[in-house]
């Protein structure tokens, strides 16, 4: 077999359990999101983007655009490489102090990216802290599961959001042995929130550390924007907060937010850290213009969470299977690979809507759905459009209509017939 015959099996592979993934050659128009240009070929045409994770808009706010003008203009396009070698420039200083202040938090540190920021940061408490075990949740995003794998600590998985199990493995670890739990506030493709007070409680009482991902609640959630943990009043009794600038701030990076100590070491210890370019001036500029604006305004979160529960009311009235959530993702249950991406394709060929399918490995299989991420700038009509154009395809698909668990319960039964008839 050849080198090319190991690649094209793999991505035969793919093919053939509907899992292969086409990229949308879209082109966001600053003023008219959520419409962007859609190309295919020589084709183009307006479609509605309906899974953005730039939430509130913000990557195309006039704030945001302005200040990524002036600091390009004025300092250029690149931060020159790495800061331990090239120095840290004034809009990264500037932005990681803000960050810290977002989160009441000593000190922040920002990276490429909230994928990079929670491998390299994990992986190098994994490593600084002398015989720890890390308990994480087990629908962490795979960011936090490589670096606790790159740590080389113990790893201990709790089930999910399950206090009870939480606590049975803290009670199994000495009380004096160095713990950290490691969980997310907003899990993005349920949409539910971890019971975060809950965790801190149990934390404190068996002389545990603890780590939250916020990458999907940053923003949108809490008095200035900053997360579950500052909506309930807790960022004090969190130990490490890590965010991300790349969903609702709109622009690009990751961070973390903790003690003055802890940054550093993680500064100081990281490769994932230490050996990348920092983020272009501009970028740092146009972030902290984000952060600054949602810090002092709740007209963006306000209108999110309204027309988030508009856009529920109008899919659950038709009866279509949306998952039960708390926040402002909506997963709308299809639970087969193929079906799943015959519905994207649908509703893109035929209503100029854009939702991309979520298939396995990001959702077990038997979970496939479409995940939905209303914004402030959806409005009456796109939701309108949007609840026709599913009820359309659900009909045209013949895919179940109805109550999640039902519709869940019935295609677990389909597919276990399927998988008996076939003799597995």
């Amino acid at each position: 077999m050849t080198y090319d015959q190991i690649f094209d099996n793999a991505i035969a592979s793919l093919h053939r359990e509907d899992r292969y993934r086409v990229f949308a050659d879209l082109e966001r128009v600053a003023g008219e999101y959520p419409n962007a240009v859609y190309r295919q070929g020589n084709e183009a045409r307006e479609v509605t983007v309906w899974c953005s994770n730039d939430y509130l808009g913000m990557g195309a706010h006039p704030q945001v655009v302005e200040a990524l003008v002036a600091a390009a203009t004025s300092i250029g396009a690149t931060a020159g490489g790495t800061r331990n070698i090239s120095g840290t420039s004034h809009p990264m200083v500037e932005l990681e102090q803000q960050l810290a202040a977002l989160h009441r938090k000593d000190a922040a540190l920002v990276f490429t990216s909230g994928y990079i920021s929670n491998d390299a940061t994990l992986s190098t408490l994994g490593k600084l802290l002398p015989d720890v075990v890390i308990i994480s949740d087990e629908l962490n995003h795979a960011s936090m599961i490589e670096g606790i794998r790159r740590s080389g600590a113990a790893k201990r998985i709790f089930r999910h959001n399950d206090l009870a199990h939480l606590e049975q493995i803290l009670q199994s670890e000495p009380l004096d042995r160095p713990k950290l739990i490691a969980f997310e506030s907003v899990y993005s493709m349920d949409g539910d929130i971890a019971p975060v007070e809950a965790i801190c409680d149990l934390a404190e009482r068996y002389q545990a550390m603890t780590y939250v991902d916020e990458v999907h609640a940053v923003g949108m959630y809490g008095s200035q924007g900053g997360g579950i943990s500052d909506q309930l009043g807790l960022t004090q009794r969190i130990d490490i907060i890590e965010g991300t600038l790349a969903k609702a701030f709109g622009t690009l990076g990751g961070y973390i937010a903790a003690s003055a100590n802890i940054v550093d070491a993680v500064r100081s210890y990281a490769p994932g850290f230490i050996f990348t370019t920092a983020l272009p001036p501009a970028v740092c500029a146009a972030a902290r213009a984000s952060i600054g604006h949602l810090m002092d305004s709740s007209l963006e979160r306000t209108e999110l969470h309204n027309r988030v529960r508009q856009t529920k009311d109008a899919l659950e009235q038709l009866g279509l299977p949306v998952m039960p959530t708390q926040t402002h993702i909506l997963p709308l249950f299809v639970g087969d690979a193929a079906r799943c991406k015959q519905a994207s394709d649908l509703l893109l060929t035929e209503h100029n809507i854009y939702v991309q399918p979520i298939n396995y490995p990001t959702v077990p299989r038997g979970l496939e759905r479409l995940r939905i991420t209303p914004t402030p700038q959806h409005d009456d009509q796109h939701i309108s459009q949007l609840a026709a154009a599913l009820a359309s395809v659900w009909k045209k698909l013949d895919l179940p209509f109805g109550d999640f668990f039902e519709v869940r319960a019935e295609n677990e039964q389909k597919n276990w017939l399927a998988l008996h008839r076939a003799g597995g």
